[in-house]
């Protein structure tokens, strides 16, 4: 039986609207491969707080205003992986890859040049629609 994990992951916008994006590293499965940074979701725990906690533990970012954005799931065959993507549009801090990840702001458009996970192609199809772009506009005009 495949092991599940339930991730909470942000799409982290600037102001410049580029995303941050994290090198995982080599050790850990899907090593070596770009991600949009988060971790697990611990049980009893909702994925706005995970978030929030992964982002402050590993990049040492406080997220101000998150939305949820997007369900996901893969299944590698040994794992199971759901994906709780939210959008950060406003946070506190200078990212810094705490646990020694490399770290990159990227604009939407140049996503297609990085390699994924397989989990996380669905994010980077979503942004490449401009679909996040909607969902601003939609913010703004509240």
């Amino acid at each position: 039986m495949s092991q599940r994990l339930h991730v909470a992951a942000g799409v982290i916008l600037n102001d410049e609207k580029a995303v941050l994006l994290a090198l995982r590293p080599l050790h850990k499965h899907q090593g070596g491969l770009w991600e949009f940074p988060g971790g697990k979701v611990e049980a009893g725990e909702s994925a706005e707080k995970a978030l929030a906690r992964e982002l402050l533990e590993e990049l040492d970012l406080k997220v101000l205003r998150a939305e949820p954005w997007l369900l996901t799931t893969h299944d590698y065959g040994d794992r199971q992986v759901t994906l709780d993507v939210w959008l950060v549009r406003e946070f506190a801090g200078i990212p810094s890859g705490r646990e020694g990840q490399s770290l990159r702001w990227v604009a939407p458009a140049d996503l297609h040049t990085y390699r994924f996970p397989a989990a996380n192609l669905p994010i980077v199809q979503r942004l490449q629609a401009g679909d996040w772009l909607q969902s601003t506009a939609q913010a703004a005009a509240q």
